[in-house]
């Protein structure tokens, strides 16, 4: 049940992140929205978010502590990727 709860809250800090970084207006996440919106439409990028959300939370749900690590990962690395883009480090 920690293991889910954890990747639920992950998965709010991702979601929360990838709006802010949407609506920074940066120019690669202009491109990036372009391509994404070509192939999936405009929600694309959510919809890959959504489905690596999804799969984290069944595979935390039957115990499997290496996803939920693999998704605490995963997070870090949005982070710090969101912290670069707002911040203008890129």
């Amino acid at each position: 049940m920690m293991l889910l709860i954890m990747c639920f809250l992950l998965g709010v800090a991702n979601f929360t992140m990838h709006k802010a970084v949407i609506e920074s207006r940066h120019p690669f996440v202009e491109d990036t929205k372009r391509y994404f919106g070509r192939y999936l439409g405009p929600y694309g990028s959510y919809a890959i978010e959504l489905a690596l959300l999804t799969g984290a939370l069944w595979l935390a749900n039957e115990g499997s502590m290496l996803v939920s690590l693999f998704y605490l990962a995963y997070t870090g690395m949005n982070a710090i990727a969101t912290w670069m883009l707002l911040t203008g480090k890129t």
